[in-house]
């Protein structure tokens, strides 16, 4: 029996007093396939006046995938996009060479639960024009007590409408009552699951709130037994072959790639464009490495 790697999130501020747990990149593991990033946002609850408000930042050579469990949030960029996301809906934003977006709770909202998710671009895609898409409607069905949603790629003869660029599978697995569900997986695939509420017990071992569990490749079928009203997050993908740097909210195939998106941002470069109504631009950090 292979091993499962236990990976604990890490917190994260994402914007002032806002802390989430960051489930990848980590020092154990950086990619399941092309996914590149998780941050857990929640469950929060807001005080009155209180909410998210991420400034507007910008991003390349990736795709922001956002997953709403609780609350409404706006999402606003460069193309002019104004979308609100509620629960059980997915934005896809693709940055390819630049594109700048905001993030903020509506005013009346109290709760928020959501995944933050990226994925990196291969490198034939990586300067493709910018986009974003809204999907309001998600394959979903029942497999026993377990209610399935199909977030992205194609999945028990279902598929999620949504263009990616690598081959990639996600899923959300909700638990109304004790479950036990056994699911087929692509042998050329490599897997992680990431327990969002509750437990789930794999192979003997079990698994709380946050703790991201790594399966590898040909592991296949798995059986996952999860608690009352848990929730996990399921990833999967072909390994990413290509090398991928990351810095702040970029992706890049190269340092050189990250060396220039940053210096187009911190110049005003109309690379970027700006967020209608979003005076406040996030400043990048320091490079870690020398830009000479």
């Amino acid at each position: 029996m292979k091993t499962i790697q236990r990976i604990a999130g890490r917190p994260s501020e994402i914007s002032a007093g806002m802390t989430v747990r960051r489930a990848l990149p980590t020092r154990q593991r950086r990619m399941v396939g092309a996914w590149c990033f998780l941050d857990h946002l929640g469950p929060l609850q807001f005080d009155a006046g209180q909410g998210m408000h991420v400034g507007a930042h910008p991003h390349t050579a990736l795709q922001t995938f956002t997953w709403l469990i609780e609350g409404e949030v706006l999402h606003r960029d460069s193309l002019g996009s104004e979308q609100v996301i509620r629960p059980g809906q997915v934005n896809l934003m693709t940055a390819g060479r630049g594109i700048v977006h905001s993030e903020d709770t509506l005013a009346e909202v109290r709760r928020l639960h959501a995944a933050q998710l990226w994925i990196a671009l291969p490198a034939s895609a990586a300067d493709c024009p910018p986009a974003f898409a809204h999907y309001p409607e998600l394959p979903r069905w029942q497999q026993g007590n377990c209610l399935v949603t199909l977030l992205a790629g194609t999945f028990a003869g279902r598929t999620m409408a949504a263009r990616f660029h690598s081959p990639l599978v996600g899923l959300d697995l909700f638990a109304p009552v004790a479950c036990r569900t056994e699911l087929p997986l692509e042998p050329d695939f490599e897997y992680a699951i990431l327990p969002l509420t509750g437990e789930m017990l794999l192979d003997g071992e079990r698994f709380g709130a946050d703790e991201f569990a790594w399966l590898g490749r040909r592991r296949s079928p798995i059986v996952i037994e999860q608690s009352a009203g848990s929730r996990l997050l399921l990833l999967g993908g072909e390994p990413f072959a290509e090398p991928v740097h990351m810095w702040w909210n970029f992706v890049g195939h190269s340092r050189q790639a990250i060396i220039d998106a940053q210096r187009d941002w911190e110049t005003g470069s109309p690379r970027f464009g700006s967020v209608a109504g979003r005076e406040t631009r996030l400043p990048a950090p320091p490079l870690p490495w020398s830009a000479d």
